[in-house]
């Protein structure tokens, strides 16, 4: 290092304009003024370049509005920002000073550049006990292997260099992964090696003893024979310390025995191997450091941004690393080490550890607190240890079910059991979002794995260095598990009954999805009347629709929705999670209810037109006939304008208004001389009652929709538990004081056929009132009245 006195300038102003962008960057305060000016600006398609140069002020709010333009239209999702600290800033001012140093002159450039090269290298294979060994550093994940494979192929075919792919020819090489790899790598492989796909071997994980996520060393063994028999090559293993999906770890020490048998190359990867920098390392992870290389993804377990990935190898002729690429003799291909040097040194030994030890503590804490919960199942290596945990929601068939399903055919049990899958699958992917959008600090994801189905999967050595995870994130996300699993088991097993429930009522349809978190999918079917498809579809559509809003308009607890957006079922209603309380029947009976009157209320539209219609020509025709009528009436006279005021005015004409009334309900034209002589509009027909659930009617006050009435269930408040109290004391005060033995009843009848007369004369007095005093408002009137001139 140099002295304080002779630092560059130009590296001081670099490291000076490096903290003022990354503090504008980092800056996500904007104006709503400018937001709003600019909210539908497409700055998203590019445009010319500007003849006149711009200031870096300008283009670093350019880059700005670029990260951070559209976080509004992204906030229905957990939105997860890496937390750039000081570390991340020393890992982006190596960026800026690779730039920089490649500049120098050659020797200069070669000897700082070395002594990186090997302060990296050094500290790297001392902090992850790997013992003389080099280093590669890449940006793709997978380049390091690639590397390592043609280092492999030209240590194997010695004259590669010189015959290229001739040679492969006569001996076909061998590349042997786990069932369990990563996604798509064998293939990668194969493209960049441009080799067949023949040459790339799965190896199956255990099926009968061990992890089913590690690799079957036994099948192993006989797959290498197999090959070594048909005059192949056995060329490399890529084994896993921490496999992507469950973040198993394979038997390493036994797959050692194996390469050095067949004299085979042992490449090792995975989640696990940043546990070799701790204190306590257990042993199927401690033989990762006699394997011949391993890749190690540092920027995911330390949090820093832009370092390159590393990989480990042991090699002892230099020549053929560098014609596998692994080294180069341009010095700027060794500054990509830059950035991981300077974070290296601002972390420090105790710093690193002291991460990787943090977010093995997390995954161990929630381990511990999975174990006191039901209906949860775990899918780890080590239940003293293991950095990545998987868990699953799982539910055992009740003794009513097993014994349900002992007695079907033995036809029917694989379709059963793959049901049963396909639905544990979906609820486990929707508690994986819930839990990921309730907790997004906690860094779990939803899992696939070949054997369990879909888990959650919780890897803090991944996501905690970037997502910053504390040991109150992984309590919250066990107090959000906890509420979510009596709804998940209160949904499972209301499911069937919802079904039947559906099945046994008239004008409703089960859909069978099972791709659906939720208690079930229904569809209202309308009676069709010989209308043809493309008709009976629209209307269908019509009437879910409005049975989905007024369903919705309900103050229940319960989701209602058109299922997910692609992959759903058209014309129907999605009704979500639900507790245990729910009355199934009392839910089915008023979707059957609601929709029959939706049903009736748009047929009644549809005629509506056509009736209005008739009625307008009859009532036009009914009034220039009662004109005609008035005509002769007043006679001839009247209608001159000047002799019909006069003689008006000498004798006026007495008429009654004729006029005609529409009654919607019954579809007819009336008179309105009844209504001007009563002053009052008769009723007419009394309209059909609105169908509504028998059971909605005997709800209590303060209870929601669909809840069961039960004595001991908290769906009614306080308020309304007391309010019930005193309408029982206020009925035991009206009650009549008991009558002794002797007591005679005769009085007490009469009184009370007294009250009953008394109640029936009031009632019927209100009525009357009421009759008198409405207004004509019931049906559509067409009245001609009087001309005055």
């Amino acid at each position: 290092s140099f002295p304080l006195k002779m630092v560059d300038p130009t590296l001081a102003e670099m490291g000076k304009n490096l903290n003022e962008a990354m503090k504008m960057l980092e800056d996500n305060q904007k104006k709503v003024e400018e937001e709003n000016e600019k909210k539908y600006a497409r700055k998203d398609i590019p445009g010319p370049l500007q003849g006149s140069g711009q200031d870096m002020v300008s283009i670093l709010q350019l880059v700005q509005n670029l990260m951070h333009g559209e976080e509004e239209e992204e906030t229905s999702q957990a939105c997860r920002l890496q937390n750039v600290g000081e570390q991340g800033h020393m890992a982006l001012l190596g960026h800026s000073l690779a730039a920089y140093i490649s500049v120098l002159d050659r020797e200069r450039l070669r000897k700082l550049t070395t002594r990186i090269l090997s302060d990296t290298t050094l500290w790297l294979c001392r902090l992850f006990r790997y013992e003389n060994g080099s280093a590669y550093y890449h940006e793709d994940d997978h380049e390091g292997l690639l590397k390592i494979c043609r280092l492999v192929i030209h240590t194997r075919y010695e004259d590669y260099t010189v015959e290229g792919f001739n040679v492969l020819y006569t001996k076909q090489p061998v590349i042997y992964i786990s069932s369990a790899a990563r996604t798509g790598l064998g293939q990668a492989l194969c493209n960049q090696l441009g080799l067949p796909l023949s040459c790339m071997c799965r190896v199956p994980c255990n099926t009968m003893f061990g992890s089913q996520h590690q690799m079957d060393v036994a099948l192993l063994d006989r797959l290498i024979k197999d090959d070594v028999e048909s005059g192949k090559l056995p060329l490399l293993l890529v084994a896993n310390a921490g496999t992507p999906g469950a973040g198993h770890t394979d038997k390493l020490g036994r797959l050692k025995e194996l390469c050095e048998q067949y004299n085979m190359w042992l490449h090792v990867e995975g989640v696990n191997l940043a546990t070799l920098a701790l204190g306590y390392v257990s042993s199927t992870v401690l033989a990762a450091t006699k394997c011949d290389s391993m890749t190690l993804t540092l920027g995911s377990w330390l949090g820093l941004p832009a370092v390159p990935a590393v990989t480990l190898y042991r090699h002892e002729d230099p020549s053929l690393s560098l014609a596998a690429g692994l080294t180069s003799n341009q010095p700027v291909e060794k500054l990509r080490a830059l950035p991981l040097w300077l974070s290296l040194q601002y972390l420090g030994h105790n710093g690193i550890v002291e991460r990787i030890k943090h977010a093995s503590q997390l995954s161990q804490r929630l381990l511990e607190n999975l174990k006191n919960l039901d209906f949860i199942k775990t899918s780890v290596e080590d239940e003293l240890s293991s950095p990545v945990v998987v868990f699953k929601f799982f539910q055992e068939y009740s003794n009513r079910d097993q014994i349900s399903h002992a007695a079907q055919a033995s036809t029917i049990q694989h379709p059963i059991i793959s049901n049963e899958r396909h639905i544990y699958d979906t609820f486990n992917q929707w508690l994986g979002e819930q839990l990921a959008q309730l907790v997004p600090a906690s860094g779990v994801d939803v899992a696939e794995l070949e054997d369990e189905g879909t888990c959650v999967r919780f890897s803090p050595l991944m996501t905690s260095a970037v997502l910053g995870t504390e040991i109150q994130d992984v309590d919250q996300l066990v107090d959000c598990l906890k509420m979510k699993i009596p709804v998940l088991t209160s949904t499972l097993q209301l499911r069937e009954e919802f079904e039947q429930e559906v099945r046994r009522t008239v004008g409703l349809l089960y859909i069978e999805d099972l791709s659906w978190p939720g208690l079930g999918v229904v569809r209202y079917n309308n009676h069709s009347d010989g209308k043809n498809d493309d008709k009976q579809e629209k209307e269908l559509e019509k009437i879910n629709m409005e049975l989905l809003k007024k369903l919705n308009e309900l103050e229940s607890d319960l989701t209602f929705s058109l299922g997910p957006e692609f992959g759903g079922q058209k014309n129907c209603v999605y009704i979500g999670m639900v507790t245990e309380d729910l009355d199934v029947s009392e839910l089915v009976e008023t979707i059957a209810a609601t929709g029959r009157e939706i049903e009736e209320n748009s047929r009644l539209l549809e005629n509506m037109t056509e009736v209005v219609r008739k009625g307008i020509q009859e009532a036009q025709l009914q009034l220039q006939k009662a004109n005609e009528e008035r005509l002769l009436e007043e006679g001839v006279l009247r209608q001159i304008p000047v002799v019909g005021s006069v003689l008006n005015w000498f004798s006026p004409f007495q008429a009654s208004p004729k006029g005609r009334t529409f009654n919607l309900t019954a579809g007819s034209l009336e008179s309105t001389e009844s209504t001007y002589v009563s002053k009052a509009q008769g009723t007419g027909t009394t309209p059909p009652p609105t169908p509504t659930s028998s059971l909605a009617k005997q709800r209590l006050p303060g209870q929601k929709p669909f809840k069961r009435s039960l004595r001991s269930s908290d769906a009614l408040s306080e308020t309304s538990s007391v309010s019930h109290c005193d309408d029982l004391e206020k009925m035991e005060q009206r009650r009549p004081p008991t009558l002794s033995p002797g007591q005679e009843q005769g009085p007490l009848e009469t009184e009370k056929t007294e009250e009953q007369k008394e109640m029936a004369q009031a009632t019927k007095t209100d009525t009357e009132d009421v009759q008198n005093d409405k207004s004509p408002h019931d049906c559509t009137k067409v009245e001609e009245q009087e001309s005055q001139r």
